[in-house]
């Protein structure tokens, strides 16, 4: 049976888990983790992470995110978007 309407992902175990939250980084105004990198320290449930020199969201922890917003708060380029799936 697949997924019920809206956003979900699908377990490794076959089951299914709704996705609430889209974390995004535009990479145009990102600083990157040399010059910034604040999200990556900042955040209490690692959802950002340094791939290959770059800033980047850590897909499996996304769904974590709790809203803080400590990340908004500390990106020096603006470059964060989160965006809620739900009302």
């Amino acid at each position: 049976m697949g997924p019920a309407a809206g956003p979900r992902v699908k377990y490794e175990t076959g089951g299914w888990m709704g996705i609430f939250i889209k974390v995004a980084i535009d990479a145009e105004k990102c600083l990157g983790p040399e010059k910034s990198g604040e999200c990556v320290r900042i955040c209490p449930v690692n959802i950002f992470e340094v791939k290959d020199g770059k800033t980047v969201i850590h897909e499996a922890n996304e769904d974590e995110c709790i809203l803080c917003q400590l990340c908004l708060d500390k990106c020096r380029g603006s470059a964060i978007t989160i965006t809620k799936l739900y009302e």
